[in-house]
């Protein structure tokens, strides 16, 4: 059998072979270990020509897969003329390169056939920025296997040295295109966090959750927007913001992010910071799980990790329990609600249960309002114009240079007056933050 050395990261429109082995500490379900890989080589457009799954107390140290398997491995990729074998685990870089040896074809493991998928949704500028950072990130410790045609010629004076020079001149280039990348990305997540600063007046909702799970067809259901709703894992990379008019309250900002997956790539979530700025800074996550999914529990789970890693894990958060349409055991919405508080079941796609979740969402952003008797000089317009606009005033009377307005506002737009040129006072009893001076 030709080897079949890689040519590039990409899988689409091969034909596949699924491996993953599991490990004491792994969650996965006996009936289909590898349904979500499956799920994802479909995904990236691969054919899969069959699959191989073990269970080890540990990885082996040279090819994670037992001797026997790597054997078997091997008879099946050359049985079926597999183009790719698709772990299901995280492999080092020694790990391919002895498996490619044995299998005599080429082996992609979990994080790069991710990194391959998002590699083809990427769309916009910003995207294609961030996906191709996490590519060179996960690259740079592979480099050396990309030349494992220098071997060929059986290494030696004329071959290794200038091997070798290559190798370095190009992990120098590598570097340097990181560097570029990181700084224009920088310049990106700035921009994008003064765009969320500039939206702080405004109370602002933002859907997380498990890719596929349904967010893009709830902001439709919700805002009317006119975005893309597709059957397919991470169809949305960029975050989208529309108005969404809560039925007899008031307007907010929603927004729709990536979904998340198990074992989500660190530099994919350091790449994607920027365009995750809006969960971060959100007033209120609304958490969007497929609840007919035999894996919500560890879905959820995976999504809690990944908030916590954006440091978003303390933000007020709802659990949307949707597809409520497909659950055939209604036990399975009773237990999840009496496991997470906060709990709602929705039908994004029938719109049932909709009025309860914007219920729950205009109580708990009401949480954040407070009543304030807030005393000023009655020539501080500036102020007066500030609470007219972002409260709703209530009382407002003179006490001879002095105004005193009764005003229900957000707790944090009242944080940002200055304390210099005022007296607040909370009328329900409720503590306030030390103001700060409010942002230029």
């Amino acid at each position: 059998m030709v080897d079949r050395h890689r040519e590039d990261l990409t899988v689409r429109q091969e034909g596949a072979v699924l491996v993953g082995v599991t490990l004491p500490n792994t969650s996965e379900s006996n009936d289909h270990p590898l349904s979500e890989l499956r799920g994802l080589a479909k995904t990236a457009g691969a054919r899969i020509l069959g699959d191989l799954h073990q269970r080890r107390n540990k990885p082996d140290i040279a090819t994670y897969l037992g001797s026997g398997k790597v054997e078997e491995l091997g008879e099946m990729v050359e049985e079926r003329d597999a183009d790719v074998v698709l772990f299901d685990n995280e492999l080092d870089p020694g790990q391919v390169r002895n498996l490619e040896r044995r299998t005599h074809t080429k082996v992609v493991d979990r994080t790069e056939l991710i990194l391959d998928i998002f590699a083809t949704r990427a769309k916009t500028h910003q995207a294609r920025l961030q996906v191709e950072l996490a590519q060179l990130e996960y690259l740079r410790p592979r480099l050396k296997r990309m030349w494992t045609h220098l071997e060929r010629h059986g290494g030696g004076i004329g071959t290794r040295g200038p091997g070798e020079q290559q190798l370095e001149t190009d992990r120098r280039l590598l570097d340097k295109r990181i560097r570029d990348l990181k700084q224009r990305l920088s310049s990106i997540q700035q921009r994008k966090k003064r765009e969320v600063n500039r939206r702080s007046n405004e109370l602002r909702v933002s859907l997380v959750g498990y890719t596929n799970a349904g967010k893009s067809t709830l902001m439709r259901r919700l805002t009317g927007a006119d975005v893309l709703v597709a059957n397919k894992l991470f169809a949305t990379l960029d975050t989208r913001t529309r108005q969404w008019a809560i039925p007899g309250w008031t307007k907010v900002l929603l927004s729709d992010t990536v979904g998340f997956i198990r074992d989500l790539p660190h530099d994919l979530v350091e790449s994607f910071k920027a365009t995750l700025e809006e969960a971060t800074h959100a007033d209120l996550l609304l958490h969007v799980v497929d609840a007919s999914n035999p894996y919500v529990r560890e879905q959820i789970k995976s999504v809690e990790k990944v908030l916590r890693e954006l440091e978003a894990e303390s933000t007020p958060t709802i659990l949307v329990l949707n597809q409520i349409d497909c659950v055939e055991d209604p036990t399975i919405i009773h237990g999840l609600r009496a496991s997470y508080a906060n709990a709602v079941a929705v039908s994004a796609a029938t719109g049932e249960g909709v009025g309860k979740l914007e219920q729950l969402v205009q109580k708990m952003l009401s949480e954040r309002f407070v009543t304030a008797e807030v005393t000023t000089h009655a020539g501080n317009g500036r102020l007066l114009a500030y609470l007219n606009a972002h409260g709703e005033v209530e009382d407002q009377r003179y006490e001879g240079e002095s105004v005193i307005v009764t005003v229900k506002i957000a707790r944090h737009l009242l944080e940002r007056v200055s304390s210099d040129e005022l007296e607040i006072t909370l009328l329900d009893g409720a503590p306030l933050m030390d103001p700060v001076a409010d942002d230029e």
